[in-house]
């Protein structure tokens, strides 16, 4: 059995105080970056200036899965390939934040999405991109379509009956 395809990374967040009148703290993914294990292995704060605050959280551990090829595709066919990170705001101090998961696939940002987490993209690196490239040449496959015959043309007896 051979392993997946997988890639560590560390994501960079920072965290902006009083951005506006409505809220207190503002939150986002800077970038993510290879973590090749000088990072240690518990988040830490890079810079703090008393407005802009960066934190690095390292150890994400992104694995590549055949039955997410389609949404790898759709990530690269985009124009602008990105990573995904889905990331929380602790409920009790709204200043306290992290990412908990980091993907490439569109599909799974859009599950995301539709379960109300917050999730943010920040541009994949070119050397990431071919690499996931390579990923979806070897393991995708549109499904072909089947052109459907609009009901206005079909027999009325033939109307509503699956084929």
């Amino acid at each position: 059995m051979s392993e997946r395809p997988s890639v560590r990374v560390a994501v960079l967040m920072e965290r902006e105080q009083q951005p506006n009148r409505w809220e207190d703290w503002r939150h986002r993914i800077a970038e993510v970056v290879p973590d090749e294990g000088a990072f240690g292995t518990e988040p830490r704060l890079l810079r703090d200036d008393g407005k802009t605050a960066s934190f690095l959280f390292p150890g994400f551990t992104l694995e590549l899965f055949r039955d997410e090829a389609e949404g790898y595709y759709l990530n690269l066919s985009s124009g602008s390939p990105v990573w995904f990170v889905m990331w929380r705001v602790h409920d009790e101090d709204p200043s306290r934040a992290w990412p908990e998961i980091v993907s490439l696939s569109y599909n799974e940002a859009g599950r995301w999405l539709d379960a109300q987490e917050r999730v943010d993209n920040v541009p994949l690196h070119p050397e990431v991109r071919d690499w996931l490239q390579a990923y979806v040449d070897a393991h995708y496959r549109p499904e072909p379509k089947k052109r459907q015959r609009p009901v206005s043309f079909q027999r009325p007896e033939e109307r509503g009956r699956e084929d």
